[in-house]
């Protein structure tokens, strides 16, 4: 074989090494960013779900309260009804 065709034979390797490792260091960068922005993207997530939740106790918290409001001035109008009666 001719000199030049194995200095080509070599550069080709040589290039094909190289853009494989350029492409798998590309590829890890690009994972560990994405990785990075789903997991704030998770904890802003669970921040948000955690606030609903708050807010959907302190609802149920008023709905359970709420009846029991009702009954007592329900009650106080009765006692005023006959207060005013006398």
């Amino acid at each position: 074989m001719d000199s030049s065709v194995i200095v080509s034979i070599i550069t080709g390797v040589l290039t094909l090494i190289g853009v494989c490792v350029t492409a798998w260091s590309s590829a890890k960068k690009t994972r560990d960013e994405v990785t990075t922005k789903l997991q704030l993207a998770q904890a802003v997530t669970d921040e948000k779900l955690e606030g609903l939740t708050r807010e959907v106790r302190k609802h149920n918290n008023f709905a359970e309260r709420f009846p029991a409001l009702e009954q007592k001035v329900s009650d106080m109008n009765d006692r005023l009804k006959h207060v005013e009666s006398q």
